[in-house]
């Protein structure tokens, strides 16, 4: 009986250490994924024509995807829940303005092809995992 109860408890140790370092490396993904679409948007606006339209449409472009990587990256150093979902919600709308600018060069023409449509759908992807990080650590939040 008190070799089971010690199993048990070994096995629930291990498990919560699985879950750890899955989330670890789920945050480490995600970190390496958001810089990615940084440097590929970097790269797609590099193409641009060098005229206003081109002009004036990366530089906000850039920074917003910049800010998606920059700000994820700083919500390992939350100080509490309140600021992690604040630091979430200045993701969240840093990747909905770069999904925006995204169908902004798409619309006016400034840039077509198929690299254009993976960042826009990266740029919706990462809105929506973002969108269901916020409303999970509200929903915790209000538990706790």
């Amino acid at each position: 009986m008190m070799s089971d109860l010690l199993m048990s408890d070994l096995l629930m140790s291990d498990l919560f250490r699985l879950s750890f370092i899955q989330k670890i490396m789920n945050r480490k993904e995600l970190q390496q994924r958001t810089k990615k679409f940084h440097v590929d948007v970097i790269k797609l606006c590099s193409d641009f024509h060098k005229n206003a339209a081109g002009f004036e449409t990366a530089k906000p472009l850039i920074r917003a995807a910049g800010s998606v990587g920059s700000n994820y990256r700083a919500t390992v150093r939350a100080k509490s829940s309140a600021d992690f979902i604040y630091k979430i919600e200045v993701v969240l709308e840093e990747a909905d303005e770069s999904h925006y600018w995204l169908e902004v060069v798409r619309d006016a023409e400034i840039k077509t092809g198929t690299e254009l449509n993976r960042l826009i759908d990266e740029a919706n992807q990462l809105t929506a995992i973002f969108a269901a990080t916020d409303k999970t650590a509200k929903a915790n939040k209000r538990v706790k």
